[in-house]
């Protein structure tokens, strides 16, 4: 789905740009080429295509953006895994508070039994 939404995008925006390169600002472009009477489509009603067009092809980016945002791929293996790390390290760690058994002296020392009473 992320996929067909990123070509959509793709090419919406190429038909985007191309529209925009045939419009001229001052109302010439593609609009003054159509100026016979005989055409079916005058002048004016062209330069209303172009930017109805222009309108279109921009909303439709906006809104296949925000499609694309919803169905990226997350990757919830990874998730899991980055999970399952933190876990092995919590258990893993060493108590903070426990006192460290240092040696008194360099000779190995055998456990003492403890007393019975």
């Amino acid at each position: 789905m992320y996929y067909l939404v990123s070509v959509l995008i793709l090419i919406a925006s190429i038909l985007l740009i191309l529209i925009i390169m045939v419009q001229n600002s001052k109302g010439g472009g593609l609009a003054s080429n159509f100026s016979g009477s005989t055409q079916s489509m005058g002048v004016r009603k062209t330069a209303d295509f172009l930017e109805k067009s222009t309108w279109i092809l921009a909303v439709s980016i906006l809104a296949l953006t925000l499609v694309a945002t919803i169905t990226i791929p997350r990757g919830e293996n990874a998730k899991q895994i980055q999970k399952s790390m933190i876990e092995e390290q919590i258990n893993n760690a060493v108590d903070p508070t426990a006192a460290p058994n240092f040696p008194t002296s360099g000779a190995p020392q055998e456990p003492q039994a403890a007393p019975q009473e």
